[in-house]
């Protein structure tokens, strides 16, 4: 992780999204610790606190520091360690940047009190925010932090707070929403669209291997339906905004909260109050928590209806989601692409959708403005040395930021080669950006592309196995310099990548179980394996 010394001779991490004034804060905060033993001191090393506080997160000392490993190893992993890195493992561990943080900065951040809020890892989910508030009760991290205001609390952010327009989820800017072009051919069972939305009059610059933070808005009906189960007025006005318009575009309505089902219990009893007070400390007394999302939980507690505005303050708000950039600044000026799946699936006689995926799918009208902000890469992006050589392993979504990659090869006639690593569901409906692709290879810009398709044999085939398959000539470009990218899920996909490279390592490259595994940490060491997964 990339650091510099501050004015104060403290360390603080370049990735972390502090503005001037945050980390002058910081710096003084660590000048106040240290008191007058600063003076001709040298430069704390990464990670370390002062000589009078705990060593703070860091991912570079961080063995938990795998998105693979379920929450309740990662904590074993951290019992004997310092509070701030205790924080840190209770995270998802896949420095997505949802949070506006990477793992270690928002463990961090937590613990020295810059930042009250607990629920801001979106793939860690109630996971994390379970074992923040558990430690919070043990340690007090954010006992002394300021609490957040509620989404209808309209009093403007100070400015001290938010980073520059259009490069936070604090201060996001308005882009217009060009387009959208459904990728999946007739036959296939998954929906898929390439995103286009205009840049042009906001202040976002990007680079390839960043992502893009957009606000959604949740489904009109699925508001509706939550305003009537709870017998509100849509139009009653909460803050500045009426009931609905909270709903719409405040608050989430997917799973639902540890709040909501301490609320309903208070309006419940007997039975009924004891299943919502085992469901609001994580267990699960029907088996189907997992499928609870907020108007499922109004409807498994029919006789308990709060008010609207006590309602609101129960639910958490409406985060906004990050998607890989697809396009490269320097071949598509002044837009930015997204490759979306659409999320829908049916329980129990109800169509669920994810938020975003649809909103942006379907529910968004074309040349409608919509919030977003700029995410920059925590150390995923192509190599400066342009004659160095890429491999890139992007199942299905997955191929975002590759297909972003190679338009920047292109664009800057990058002498290294590139080598594509492709696979989804069937050739005939699933193969994304085929005719780009096919134009790369002939324009001698793609060196190689290695398909895998899970569903169109009696065995199912995935990008791993094709790895394996040309074993060989992977290790030749490895041992000559590759630098390698995997893009997709974390804790199987990504997984399984890491496990074809040591195996490959392995096979071709002669060398011993430990070795191998040894050998893929190196490449991650060096900046030779970047991941981008989620």
């Amino acid at each position: 992780m990339t650091q510099h010394v501050s004015p104060s001779l403290v360390l603080i991490p370049e990735t972390a999204p502090f503005n001037e004034d945050q980390r002058a804060w910081l710096s003084g905060y660590f000048a106040a610790l240290l008191g007058p033993a600063v003076s001709g001191a040298t430069a704390l090393a990464p990670g370390d606190a002062p000589a009078t506080g705990p060593k703070l997160a860091d991912n570079d000392d961080a063995p938990w520091h795998d998105p693979s490993v379920p929450i309740g190893d990662r904590m074993e992993m951290a019992k004997d360690r310092p509070e701030p890195q205790k924080l840190m493992a209770a995270m998802a561990q896949q420095d997505c940047g949802q949070c506006g943080y990477n793992c270690a900065d928002y463990a961090n951040a937590i613990f020295l009190k810059n930042e009250a809020r607990l629920n801001l890892c979106q793939p860690g989910g109630k996971e994390t925010l379970r074992m923040l508030k558990k430690l919070d009760e043990e340690f007090g991290a954010a006992g002394g932090a300021p609490a957040a205001p509620k989404a209808h609390d309209d009093a403007p952010k100070a400015a001290a707070d938010l980073g520059p327009l259009g490069y936070c989820r604090e201060n996001p800017v308005e882009a217009l929403f060009l387009s959208r072009r459904r990728l999946n051919d007739p036959g296939g069972e998954k929906e898929t669209w390439h995103i286009e939305i205009g840049l042009d009059g906001t202040p976002i610059q990007y680079e390839v291997g960043d992502s893009l933070g957009l606000f959604p808005a949740n489904a009109p009906a699925l508001v509706d339906a939550v305003i009537a189960e709870l017998g509100a007025r849509p139009e009653r006005v909460i803050g500045e905004k009426t009931l609905r318009e909270h709903l719409l575009i405040n608050y989430a309505l997917g799973a639902a909260p540890d709040n909501l089902y301490q609320l309903l219990s208070l309006l419940t009893s007997g039975a009924a109050r004891k299943k919502a007070q085992a469901l609001a400390s994580g267990e699960d007394p029907d088996g189907d928590a997992a499928y609870l999302d907020v108007l499922g939980a109004l409807h498994k507690f029919p006789g308990a209806r709060p008010d609207a505005e006590v309602f609101l303050e129960a639910l958490d708000e409406l985060q906004p989601r990050l998607y890989s950039i697809s396009s490269s600044p320097k071949m598509d000026v002044g837009r930015v692409s997204l490759t979306v799946d659409a999320v829908r699936y049916n329980h129990r006689s109800r169509l669920r959708l994810g938020v975003a995926s649809t909103h942006l799918g379907e529910r968004l009208p074309e040349q409608t403005k919509v919030k977003v902000y700029l995410q920059k890469a925590h150390g995923f992006g192509l190599p400066a040395d342009l004659s160095k050589d890429v491999i890139m392993c992007g199942p299905g979504t997955g191929i975002a930021p590759f297909r972003a990659f190679l338009r920047e090869r292109a664009a800057t006639q990058a002498p290294g080669r590139n080598w594509l690593f492709y696979g989804h569901q069937r050739q005939a409906s699933d193969f994304f950006y085929k005719d780009e692709l096919n134009k790369l290879k002939d324009d001698k810009v793609l060196t190689r592309l290695s398909l895998a398709w899970s569903r169109d044999g009696t065995e199912k085939t995935y990008v791993q196995d094709r790895m394996r398959e040309n074993g060989a000539e992977l290790w030749k470009w490895l041992e000559g310099g590759a630098h390698f990218y995997v893009c997709g899920d974390a804790k199987r996909m990504a997984k399984d990548v890491e496990r074809a490279i040591i195996d490959v390592a392995a096979q071709f490259g002669g060398k011993s179980p430990e070795d191998a595994v040894a050998y893929l940490a190196a490449l991650k060491k060096a900046g030779r394996y970047q991941a981008d997964v989620y």
